[in-house]
């Protein structure tokens, strides 16, 4: 998704700055917490009625811009 930037904000003054969905306090850290941890879509959606769809796929773009963007210390591994 390449207009994720258009549906997830930064406001210090909510959820002390953690990137939400834009217009909610819906951390976008929980939006891919339920994702991870398999929790379907529909009933993501159920349990946040704020939430649309784009939502999710937007939550998806933001964390695979930060996976090619950053970097997190993980084990090497040699002779796999």
């Amino acid at each position: 998704m390449d207009n994720w930037r258009e549906r997830i904000s930064v406001n210090p003054e909510i959820c002390h700055g953690k990137a939400c969905v834009r217009g909610t306090r819906i951390m976008i850290s929980v939006v891919l917490d339920n994702l991870a941890a398999g929790v379907d879509r529909a009933e993501i959606l159920a349990s946040y009625p704020s939430l649309q769809p784009a939502d999710l796929d937007a939550a998806l773009g933001y964390a695979a811009e930060l996976a090619r963007e950053g970097m997190m210390r993980l084990p090497i591994e040699i002779g796999t």
